[in-house]
């Protein structure tokens, strides 16, 4: 680690999100504390602040929310938001640029044009904060509305800005948001796997692929390790939002046949969403309601016990980046059965830390828990598998060293592309 006169010069940084601390990005709050503890002064904002009911109340959660600049917030302020106007304009020739930026850069339809003039006032009000708090580089995390107003903030204060490109979402519509300007004007765009980064790389002029590294999100694996025990149970386990992207339906359908085998067998649902009523009323449907419980929203010290109390790990989803959770799992030594999707193949090694199965396939899904849960030998053995894998390639200290690289302007990089 750098000692202390060092670490004096380097940069001052500002993390950005849509909403801090989120019950799901966990690994941004982990991320943020790995840097500090490198020796990087870490302000982090947001656009908006998470509802209160929906994160776990954890003393770094408290503490996160506390100290966390809210753009929104401080907008809602006349006097703040006619200031943080008025001293952008007190630089014409930046304002004029930003403007210029937002309006070529804005989607097609006259809605799409109000949010990117919306975005332009947010990024002045940001803007104003990151100078008066001495920010040299802005960090933004996931490319979407948040990220728009980085790019903004950056041209209307010239400090710098990279952001991680996450996906799967952003891949839907990335000439919406116009991944290309984002990555063009970057300093460097961290990419949370190689999946993610040959995307960006569709999108991106082939001159700017040099600055697409591969930061993985991170997991701490000592919170996450629960110790050696036997799998000898029929417990399973899925968590993730409710929606159609992470193909609950065929998880049901799966887990159908399975207890129809194993009646002791039992999956909890972690989570909710839209499709959550849909689904537990086809949870009745196929009859398996009482052994599949919807626990809806926990936070992440419940998440973590059931972890530690669940036999395996489920994810039947359709796309994904690489789930954070799905490495919590494999850190807690949870074998796992998840879909060849996205950069999930990165993380699970088919036949090794799990089982690997095509999106979709209700029967294949099925089998792959059946043959898992006659063999609790081959549990423990892909459970101590994950758990390698995630500590050598997944922990959020080796990340956010080579994070911190990137931001002390090591563009050669760390030495994954």
């Amino acid at each position: 680690m750098d000692d202390r006169p060092q670490s004096k010069a380097l940069p001052r940084l500002a993390y950005l999100t849509s909403e801090y601390p989120a019950v799901s990005h966990t690994f941004i709050l982990r991320e943020v504390n790995a840097l500090r503890r490198l020796g990087f002064e870490v302000e982090t904002c947001s656009i908006r602040r998470t509802d209160p009911e929906l994160h776990h109340r954890g003393p770094q959660e408290r503490h996160a929310a506390a100290s966390t600049f809210y753009v929104l917030s401080a907008a809602r302020s006349p006097l703040a938001l006619i200031s943080a106007q008025l001293a952008a304009l007190a630089r014409p020739g930046r304002w004029l640029r930003a403007a210029g930026l937002a309006w070529r850069s804005r989607p097609p339809g006259l809605r799409a044009m109000l949010y990117q003039a919306f975005y332009l006032v947010e990024a002045a009000v940001l803007a104003r904060h990151l100078r008066q708090r001495g920010i040299t580089h802005l960090h933004c995390h996931f490319g979407h509305s948040a990220c728009s107003v980085a790019m903004l903030a950056s041209e209307l204060s010239g400090i710098p800005y990279s952001f991680t490109l996450h996906g799967p979402t952003i891949f839907y519509a990335p000439k919406h948001w116009r991944i290309d300007e984002k990555i063009a004007r970057a300093r460097f765009v961290a990419c949370i796997s190689q999946y993610c980064r040959s995307q960006a790389m569709i999108f991106a002029a082939p001159e700017h692929w040099d600055r697409l590294k591969v930061i993985h999100c991170g997991v701490d694996p000592a919170l996450d390790d629960t110790g050696a025990r036997e799998r000898t149970g029929k417990r399973l386990l899925f968590v993730g939002r409710l929606a159609a992207v992470k193909g609950v339906p065929v998880l049901l359908e799966a887990f159908k046949a399975v207890a129809a085998q194993h009646p002791e067998a039992h999956l909890t649902l972690i989570g909710d969403g839209p499709e959550r009523t849909r689904l537990e009323t086809e949870a009745e449907h196929l009859g398996v309601s009482r052994q599949a419980a919807f626990a809806g929203y926990r936070s992440q010290e419940e998440v973590a016990a059931a972890l530690a109390d669940a036999d395996l790990f489920v994810l039947p989803s359709f796309a994904e980046g690489v789930p954070v959770v799905l490495m919590e799992a494999m850190a807690a030594r949870l074998p796992v059965v998840a879909t060849r999707v996205g950069g999930v193949q990165e993380l699970v090694e088919d036949g090794v830390s799990g089982l690997a199965v095509a999106p979709g396939d209700a029967d294949a899904f099925a089998n792959a828990l059946l043959r898992l849960l006659d063999d609790p030998d081959r549990m423990r053995s892909m459970g101590e598998a994950g758990r390698a894998r995630v500590i050598d390639e997944f922990s959020t200290e080796r990340e956010a060293e080579r994070l911190a690289g990137l931001f002390r302007g090591d563009m050669a990089g760390p030495a994954r592309q």
